[in-house]
């Protein structure tokens, strides 16, 4: 049986296969990510200056029957495994056939598409997990003039908890906002988020580092190989998100009102600071199989130099010890009576001397 490393595991988080679609037709309904066996579950929440109305079904039937009027309509759907619940919602709100195959395809790229009647916006939002490692999955979010639909790959827990605390208790300005400000809302959690799982990230990188110091072994190599595949990762992510807040913030879309822009452009800037911790890491990382690779070479040094004191300590001894185990018959010290004495002497005497003098050069 083979076992997996570190490695291994870490690369097939991020790396899902999309060869189930080659050859089918735009639009078709594939889904393609994380299987799980949660049942897909649609939650509802209706609120204005008035008041707060919420709602969750399990069957897109209830949702059908239950129509929400309030100002602000927040339909946020966990589980996008079940295709023909995706395309129900899709025929019921007129949403393009593509943007629903966006959907339920998890490995698509942060974008945003202007629909006319709607945006589309796909980004990733992180979970941690724990030691500083972090899961991923595909937000979308389909924002139109009084509604806005959010669609989750169904991994247990969200960035939104905050979100949905503030609306319920009226706290802040989103109550009294519109939809646009809903989506920013949303947005930002999602990139505060970033800055939780960058934080642990550092703290990983930190202890590879005084792990290579100290000992470095092909564990630590491991290590470090996975958090590369998980920065470029992270660097897929934050990359093309930053375009498509950048087209948020400039409002070039009738959906978005002026008022909205400032806190948009807030966002943009987070989005930076995230980037740049994102590179400043990423060049840590490319410079610590550099380190690694020097570890492995001055312990192999220092590994030579003691083999090498030794081995040059010894070689007057084993020239003494191979002329005196010569076979001629005749030796004059084999008939001094301290001989064997004297010759001990002065081996103890030549290691001692040798000794000094490679400590007085700080060989030793």
């Amino acid at each position: 049986m083979i076992k997996k490393n570190p490695t291994m595991r870490t690369a097939s988080r991020f790396h899902k296969k999309r060869s189930v679609k080659a050859g089918l037709p735009p639009g078709t309904l594939v889904h393609i990510g994380a299987v799980t066996d949660r049942s897909v579950l649609i939650s509802v929440i209706g609120y204005g200056p008035d008041g707060v109305e919420e709602h969750h079904f399990e069957q897109i039937e209830q949702y059908l029957q239950y129509p929400c009027n309030s100002p602000v309509v927040w339909v946020n759907v966990e589980g996008v495994h079940d295709v023909n619940l995706i395309r129900v919602l899709g025929d019921k709100h007129a949403f393009h056939p593509l943007v629903l195959e966006d959907i339920v395809n998890t490995v698509q790229r942060p974008k945003i598409e202007d629909y006319g009647d709607y945006l589309f916006i796909v980004l990733k939002m992180l979970h941690p997990t724990g030691e500083g490692d972090f899961s991923s999955e595909q937000l979308s979010i389909i924002l139109g003039p009084d509604y806005l639909f959010t669609f989750q790959e169904g991994i247990a827990g969200d960035s939104f908890d905050s979100v949905r605390d503030r609306i319920r208790s009226g706290k802040g300005k989103i109550r009294g906002m519109g939809v646009d400000y809903l989506a920013y809302a949303l947005i930002d959690a999602i990139v505060d988020g970033y800055f939780g799982i960058l934080e642990g990230f550092g703290e990983r990188i930190v202890d590879v580092e005084e792990e290579l110091t100290l000992s470095p072994d092909q564990k630590a190599l491991h290590r470090i190989n996975g958090m590369k595949k998980e920065i470029i990762f992270l660097r897929k992510s934050v990359w093309p998100l930053r375009e498509a807040i950048s087209f948020l913030e400039r409002g070039d879309s009738h959906l978005l009102h002026a008022d909205t822009r400032l806190y948009f452009r807030d966002v943009y800037d987070h989005t930076v600071q995230v980037i740049d911790t994102v590179e400043t890491y990423r060049d840590l990382l490319s410079g610590m199989l550099d380190l690694y690779l020097s570890s492995i070479s001055n312990r192999t040094n220092e590994v030579m130099k003691f083999l090498t004191v030794i081995g040059t300590i010894f070689m007057p001894l084993t020239f003494l010890v191979g002329v005196y185990g010569m076979n001629f018959k005749y030796f004059p010290e084999l008939e001094w009576e301290n001989g064997y004495f004297i010759l001990w002497g002065f081996m103890v005497s030549v290691t001692l001397l040798m000794v000094a003098y490679f400590r007085k050069k700080r060989w030793l």
